[in-house]
């Protein structure tokens, strides 16, 4: 599916710009009056869009966006709703839980809410998180507008060339599964005094998980901790919580007088230091230990940047010296990991299942994905690792095309590269990477 980008109405966004002003302006001000926001009916019908462009699996109660479509229709289902937050007789439904396989073997605990409670919670999120914004650190990129990993990776890229070589690179241990209840809710009532905004997120965070074992028995369970990851409003509450964290670490930083730069997407973060290595990693833990959080010790290292290198957000960052000038420079370029999954995924989408599908259709499954890896990766140093992915990319096509014509040899002469690009529209990887963000057409 093909992510729709939808513009925010002028009217909403008017209400977001009035917000976050008053929250910049007013630090400790607390807003008391926000629930007739929330069922505007402009803001439930932009909730609705943004929702249904999310796309999703359905929730517990099975209901799809083209069953209510093709059924009562969206006008009622929205009045519906509305008419359940206005008369404070909304109550959160059940949390559909199922497990994702993770890169390590394991799986991760996902909780897809029903989309009745997926647009009430991007109606509260639309209105409450200008306000959250106001408060956040420079150091935040994940989840947030107008912030991407793009942004993350020019700022630890800028920190190791002034002289930052010390990384400490950390990983949560099941941040999402450890939030605690009762302190992410004091966070936010720091701001929001609406005790009906708040009654809602406790539902949406105490919701009942519901899961089906293997003789198709469910099994459920009231959440004690954590934020649903499938959520819609998940990412922000787990902003809001380690919002704590940056604005704890910062401060201690500009006391004790250390050169350190905190870059944070989500739940991943990395320290980039000139001295004060030990020092820092005991406060990190001091104010992970307060906040009932803890360290995945595996994940978690420190680096010397000019010795060995990082991954953070699917890259490779390290200082080397340059052959040809003798000084050192800073690399940038995608890790050998997000170099494999692209390789893995390339067999897959031409795997002998993909014999029975029409060839533009394999070859446009291809290009969609081949189009979105470069547009994240090519930037900075990515030129070797793209000539690499470009020589190993038309090569699994010509295997592709002569197992499907069930030929033998690898096809060189009969399917060239030129052909290749001509004929069958393959997209071009490109071969040269300037230092700055490049996107494709």
């Amino acid at each position: 599916m093909i992510a729709v980008r939808l513009e925010t109405p002028n009217k909403i966004r008017d209400l977001q710009r009035g917000l976050y002003l008053k929250a910049k302006r007013e630090p400790k001000f607390r807003f008391y009056l926000l629930q007739d926001k929330v069922w505007r009916g402009d803001i439930l019908q932009h909730a609705y869009r943004l929702v249904r462009a999310n796309g999703g699996a359905p929730g517990i109660d099975g209901e799809t966006f083209q069953s209510i479509e093709s059924g009562e229709g969206e006008a009622k289902f929205l009045s519906k709703l509305q008419q359940e937050l206005k008369e404070k007789t909304y109550r959160a439904q059940a949390v559909r839980r199922v497990y994702i396989p993770k890169a390590d073997g394991k799986q991760r605990p996902l909780g897809i809410p029903s989309i009745r409670d997926r647009v009430a919670q991007m109606a509260v999120k639309l209105v409450i998180e200008p306000i959250f914004e106001a408060d956040f650190e420079d150091c935040s990129f994940g989840f947030r507008p107008k912030r991407d990993a793009h942004q993350a990776v020019g700022v630890i890229r800028q920190a190791l060339y002034s002289g930052h070589p010390y990384v400490f690179d950390a990983d949560l241990n099941q941040y999402f599964d450890t939030i605690v209840h009762s302190k992410l809710l004091t966070l936010v009532a720091r701001r929001i005094s609406d005790r009906h905004i708040l009654g809602w997120i406790k539902q949406w965070l105490t919701a009942v998980a519901v899961e089906e074992d293997e003789e198709g028995k469910r099994r459920t369970g009231k959440a004690k901790r954590g934020t649903p990851q499938g959520g819609v409003i998940s990412p922000l509450l787990a902003n809001i919580y380690l919002h704590l964290f940056d604005r704890a670490l910062l401060t201690y930083c500009q006391a004790a007088g250390l050169a350190a730069h905190l870059v944070r997407y989500a739940d991943d973060f990395v320290i980039l230091m000139r001295a004060g290595v030990n020092e820092t990693l005991l406060k990190v833990k001091q104010i992970l230990e307060r906040m009932e959080l803890t360290l995945n010790e595996e994940k978690s290292r420190v680096v010397d940047a000019r010795e060995g290198g990082f991954n953070f957000l699917g890259f490779t960052f390290c200082r080397k010296r340059n052959r040809q000038t003798g000084k050192d420079i800073t690399l940038v370029e995608p890790s050998r990991k997000s170099q494999l999954h692209f390789r893995e995924e390339m067999r897959h989408l031409t795997g002998r299942w993909s014999h029975c599908l029409a060839e533009e259709e394999v070859l446009g499954r291809v290009n969609r994905y081949v189009r979105g890896w470069v547009n994240y990766f090519h930037l900075y140093n990515s030129t070797q690792a793209f000539r690499r992915q470009r020589f190993f990319l038309e090569q699994r096509i010509r295997k592709y095309l002569q197992k499907r014509r069930q030929r033998k040899g690898f096809g060189m002469k009969r399917w060239s590269t030129s052909r290749l690009y001509r004929e069958f529209g393959l997209c071009a990887i490109p071969v040269h990477a300037p230092y700055r963000r490049t996107r494709m057409p």
